[in-house]
This record gives structure tokens, C-alpha cells and sequence, in this order.
């Protein structure tokens, strides 16, 4: 039920708009999920700026809103095109048997199988808590919006310890649409974010074949590159245990499915393309601004492969399209983006020191295994192969040539430090590991076109002497690749790729079973605006997120120098010698204190007044188990009740 749930949640709302605005087959289940976020960040600004609470109800209409307009609108093109050019039929894409969509759809099927079996093993189940550094920010941020009501990021930094501070920004898309689901249908915290992460995985290959369907690939190779779009380490698995960066994987996953879109710009179908590119534009700058340039490559080298006359274009009737497209995009991404500023020298400044050699890079660029110490050799192999066979075909070319760049990147920013790499990938933080993620979309399609192309090799060396119908051969074909891919493989690199997420889906470091518990038990002993001193070192961020309880810390950076929770969490331990700490505590509706065994990473800087604290007569131990100690602090008995306290 919960799993069901956060996939209607996906789909939904993209599936309802897509189809109003005439999206069709493959290229609507693909979208879906893309113009969903797009729904969510163009509603996020307009509900907020008219005091409309964010909810599930609010946002439905919302969305019905736009569907009724797009709806509109679509008729209304549809009616003058036809009035005006009767011979501009609608989108050129050719027709497929009934077979060829269960073959691409059995693709697709696969793909989710082994996903959902990779992310599940290596999560622990859906219950488990991420120790990653970003995940208690992300839990704290869904839990915000869905209590307070508002999606807007001016009014969440509270949860960066930057109290009313009305020009933070973070991209919170991702955020606002687990907000509508988190609570409903006994949906807690950590089965709402893993969740939302297995259904991000589900995007990938619906996207893929949806991509191969529109740009002309075959239905075999289709299902060969949707199968193992779920296989490759770098993405979207190496993403999700690292930070995580679940936002970011979101927005790389749905690259694919405005990669179909574009093929709308070449062939329009109506306002299809323009509105749906549109859309999906403000839905990847709310999910990660980053994911929006690395779209505007790709629709770059699209136009080059157009200018050599690599893919073939109706000017006189692509022209109208491509101009709304450019404006549509702008209109609705550009006020999404520009407040991202805000924090842009923090982003470009992040570094992250080379981990391998030129060579090296090189040799996980060519293998699509960026980022690993044995390559990937039965995806990799193939996939470097279909790419060359890409070429030899002129197939999606712009494809190719995103491929070396992206490639290119990332083999020298992962093993060369110099002030030109870093202003190259600032727009990453400067993160070859969020470079690499763009890596396999290319091996996975060019895995099909060598699915396709080995497959007819098989039905013209096999039919003289089978007594088969090609297309039976084909599958045939396309399944004994599989079972040696698979085999070899291991079933998709399901063991491989599930050690690696399981580095950070386990009980502690970070936080632990016992603190969970500890949690817990401050939960039914705060009153709603109490807080709990903590130390930011360790996993007590979580208690928010997990427990509802508001922490003084709330992340792992550490309150800012000139504010109450910064000098907290130098003095609280001295409390009897200095009065300003009751006052602090008092003003920040402090009672308990919290302090946890694990550390969110060995070079976490702790709060050194919270470490301090022992067992006296300021400090009375309320709880304790092997996880966590927690001190009632004498004297703030009554800060339970009403206060104005502003929480800085």
C-alpha cells in the first residue's frame, strides 16, 4: 500500500497533465514523473505567494487547474493547425505491433525487477535510516513542509540553522512532493524517502525506452538498453548511497524522459513538446538546478546534429515550436533558478581532491564504470561497442558526442586538480562522482543498439537453418544476450551494487537502533516548540525528521558563530558559570539534552559543550541505553509552555 501510494504520487499528476496537453504511449508513462515535478515546482510559488497551505487537496486542484488550461489550449493549436496546414499530420513516429510493445515493455519489467531487488537488498529494507552526511537534512525538510504547511525554500531555513532568514534557498521539489504523501497511510519518515528512492529507480527505464522509441531505435534494442539501464554502479546507485543526493538522482533519472521530449522540437505534435519541455524544464530546476545545464548540453549538440543534417527537420513547421519551446523554458525556469544564487559561492567553491590517474579515468570512462575499482566488463564491453555501432548507423549521434563530453569531464576531473577543472565542474560542486552519474545513460542505449544490431547479425546466420520467424529469432536472440550478460553478471550486478549501497543503509554509525529509540522517547516527553540541545556531530539532526522533535543543531555543519545554538554548544556544560546559557536555554525552550555514541563522520567537528556534559545536579540522566544518554537540565522545567522565542 505505502509503495503504491508514493508511485501515484509520481505518476499521477504528470499522467493527468501529460494527457491533457496530448502526450501519448511511452513518451506520457516517461514523462510522467518529469512534468509531476514540474506541476509541484510551478505550484510551490504560486500557493505560497497566495497563502494557500501546501497540501495534498491544494495541490490536486492545483494540478487539474493546469490540466484544464493545458487541455484548452492544446485544443485550441489542434483546431487552427488544422484550419491552417491540413497536411501537418501529428507526430511522425511509426506505428508498432502489438508485439513490439510487449517486448520493449518486458524490458522495462526487467529493469524494475532488478532494481527493486539491488536498492531493497542494500537498503535493508525500506525501514532503515541512511547515515549519510545529506540524508537528516532532506528527512528534516519533508517533515517541514508537511507540517508547516508551506513549500516555499525562503521559509524552510530554520532546518539549515538559519532561522527567518527569507532568502535561503535549497531546491525542495523533491521535498514538497514527499510532503503530500509523508503521514498518509501510516507513511513514516525513512520508508517515505526509501521509498521515493526505489521510485526514482523505476523512472530510469521507462525514460530509456521511451527515449529509443521516439528517436528510432528497434523494439529489441529498446528493451535491451531499458533492461540494463538498472544495472550500471555509477547511477543510480552510487548516488543514492554517497550523500545521498536524492533530489540530484531524481533529476538525472528524468533526463532520459526529456530526451524523448526534444524529439517534439523535429516533429510537433501541437503545444505537446513546447509546454511539456516547458514544464519539465521548472520541475528539474526545483529538483537540482545543476541537471537543468546538463539538459541545455544535450539540446545543444541535438541542434549541431540537426545543422550537419544528422536528424532531419521541417523547418518551416518546426520553427513556431522551437521559439515557444525557448520562451516557455525560460518563463518557467528562470524564476525557479535565479534564486539558487543565493548560494552559489558555496557550491563552486566545494572541492574534492583527484582519486585516480589519467589512465585510470580513462579506463572507467571506456568501461562505463566510473568510479570503480573492477569494471563492469558484460555492460561495458557491449555498451562501447553499440556506441561505435552508433556511429557506423547515425543514431542519435548528439548522443554520442554527450558521451565524450560528459565523459570526457569527468575522466579529468576525477584525476586532475587545476583551477580550469574546477571552474568546469563547479556548477557539480566540483563532484566527479555527480559527473560520472551522467555517464551510463549513454551506455545503456548504446547497449541496445548492440542488442539490436547482434540480434539481426543471429536471424540472418540462423534463419536458412531454423524454421523460425525472424522476429521470433530476434527475441530469441535478444534473450540469449541476456542470459549471458545476466549470468555473467551476476543478475544485473545485483550482489555488486547492493554492497555498495549497503556501505550507509546500516544500523550506526550515524544513528543507531538504540538512538532511534531515544528519539522516540523525547517525542513523548516535548511539548510542540520544545527543543533538545544536541551535539551536531552526531546523528541527533534525525531526531526531528524521525521523531518530530526540533533539535538546537540541526545539521552536522553546526549553527553559525554569532548565533545562541553556536555559543550552546560551547558552554551548555556550564551552565552554573555563565548565565547567558540559561538564557539561551530558556529562550530556545530548552530541556533535555541529548547525547548520542556515533558520529555522522570520523572528521565531524563536535559540539564540545554537549560532549562534556556528565551526570550532576544540573544534568539528571532520564534515559539511557548503548546509544544514547539523555539529561533533563535543572530549572527549565517550565519552558514547556507559550514563548515567542524566535529560535536563533
Amino acid at each position: 500500500m505505502n509503495v503504491l501510494l508514493v508511485l501515484l504520487a509520481f505518476w499521477v499528476p504528470g499522467l493527468v497533465f501529460g494527457a491533457a496537453i496530448r502526450l501519448r504511449g511511452w513518451t506520457l508513462a516517461a514523462a510522467a514523473p518529469l512534468l509531476t515535478f514540474g506541476v509541484v515546482a510551478l505550484g510551490v510559488p504560486v500557493l505560497g505567494g497566495l497563502g494557500i497551505r501546501w497540501s495534498l487537496l491544494n495541490v490536486a486542484l492545483w494540478t487539474l487547474v493546469l490540466a484544464v488550461v493545458g487541455f484548452g489550449l492544446a485544443f485550441a493549436v489542434l483546431r487552427l493547425r488544422a484550419r491552417r496546414h491540413p497536411d501537418w499530420a501529428g507526430e511522425d513516429l511509426e506505428k508498432l505491433p502489438l508485439r513490439d510493445h510487449l517486448v520493449m515493455a518486458a524490458g522495462v519489467v526487467a529493469a524494475v525487477g532488478v532494481g527493486a531487488v539491488t536498492f531493497l537488498r542494500g537498503a535493508n529494507g525500506i525501514n532503515t535510516v541512511h547515515q549519510g552526511w545529506d540524508a537528516p537534512f532532506h528527512g528534516n525538510l519533508v517533515r517541514w513542509i508537511a507540517e508547516h504547511g508551506d513549500a516555499r525554500p525562503s521559509t524552510v531555513g530554520t532546518i539549515a540553522n538559519l532561522p527567518n532568514q527569507s532568502n535561503y534557498f535549497y531546491p525542495d521539489t523533491y521535498h514538497a512532493l514527499l510532503a503530500l504523501v509523508f503521514g498518509k497511510g501510516g507513511l513514516t519518515m525513512m520508508p517515505t524517502l526509501n521509498l521515493a528512492a526505489l521510485a526514482v529507480i523505476f523512472t530510469l527505464p521507462f525514460g530509456i525506452a521511451a527515449l529509443c522509441r521516439v528517436w528510432g531505435m528497434p523494439a529489441l534494442g529498446t528493451a535491451a538498453a531499458a533492461a540494463v539501464s538498472t544495472w550500471f554502479s555509477a547511477f543510480p546507485y552510487d548516488s543514492l548511497w554517497r550523500g545521498p543526493l536524492w533530489p540530484y538522482v531524481a533529476g538525472v533519472a528524468l533526463i532520459p524522459a526529456m530526451l524523448a521530449l526534444s524529439r517534439y522540437l523535429l516533429k510537433p505534435n501541437g503545444i505537446a513538446g513546447p509546454v511539456a519541455i516547458g514544464v519539465g524544464v521548472a520541475g528539474l530546476c526545483g529538483l537540482h538546478t545543476s541537471v537543468v545545464f546538463v539538459v541545455v548540453v544535450y539540446f545543444l549538440l541535438i541542434l549541431v546534429a540537426v545543422l550537419c543534417r544528422f536528424e532531419k527537420i521541417e523547418w518551416r513547421r518546426s520553427l513556431p515550436s522551437l521559439i515557444a519551446t525557448g520562451v516557455l523554458a525560460i518563463a518557467l525556469g528562470v524564476p525557479l533558478v535565479l534564486p539558487s544564487l543565493y548560494n552559489a559561492g558555496g557550491v563552486t567553491s566545494a572541492y574534492w581532491a583527484p582519486e585516480t590517474t589519467l589512465a585510470g579515468g580513462f579506463g572507467q570512462t571506456i568501461t562505463f564504470s566510473p568510479m570503480s575499482d573492477f569494471p563492469q566488463w558484460w555492460i561495458g564491453v557491449p555498451a562501447f561497442a553499440g556506441l561505435v555501432l552508433l556511429v557506423r548507423h547515425r543514431r542519435m549521434l548528439w548522443l554520442v558526442g554527450a558521451y565524450v563530453l560528459f565523459g570526457g569531464l569527468f575522466m579529468l576531473t576525477v584525476s586532475i586538480n587545476s583551477p580550469l577543472m574546477q571552474t568546469l565542474t563547479s556548477l557539480f560542486y566540483n563532484d566527479h562522482w555527480r559527473i560520472a552519474a551522467l555517464v551510463p545513460l549513454a551506455g545503456a542505449v548504446a547497449f541496445g543498439e548492440f542488442a539490436h544490431t547482434a540480434a539481426a547479425w543471429f536471424v540472418r546466420k540462423a534463419q536458412p537453418r531454423v524454421k523460425l520467424a525472424p522476429a521470433t529469432l530476434g527475441v530469441v536472440a535478444v534473450v540469449l544476450l541476456g542470459l549471458v550478460c545476466g549470468g555473467l553478471s551476476k543478475g544485473g550486478y545485483i550482489g555488486r551494487n547492493a554492497t555498495r549501497m549497503a556501505v550507509t543503509y546500516r544500523d550506526g554509525p550515524t544513528v543507531s537502533t538504540a538512538e532511534e529509540a531515544a528519539f522516540a522517547w523525547l517525542g513523548q516527553h516535548t511539548a510542540p516548540g520544545e527543543r533538545v540541545m544536541n551535539n551536531r556531530a552526531d546523528g541527533s539532526a534525525w531526531m526531528y525528521a524521525l521523531a518530530g522533535v526540533q533539535p538546537v543543531e540541526w545539521t552536522f555543519y553546526g549553527a553559525g558563530a554569532d548565533t545562541k545554538a553556536a555559543y550552546l554548544s560551547a558552554w551548555v556544560d556550564d551552565i552554573d558559570k555563565y548565565q547567558q546559557v540559561r538564557a539561551d536555554l530558556t529562550d530556545l525552550r530548552v530541556r533535555y539534552l541529548i547525547q548520542g555514541n556515533g558520529k555522522a563522520a570520523e572528521n565531524a567537528i563536535e559540539s564540545a559543550g554537549v560532549a562534556r556534559v556528565r551526570p550532576g545536579p544540573q544534568f539528571r540522566v532520564v534515559f539511557h541505553n548503548e546509544g544514547a544518554t539523555i539529561y533533563e537540565i535543572a530549572g527549565q522545567s517550565g519552558v514547556a509552555g507559550p514563548t515567542t522565542a524566535n529560535g536563533q
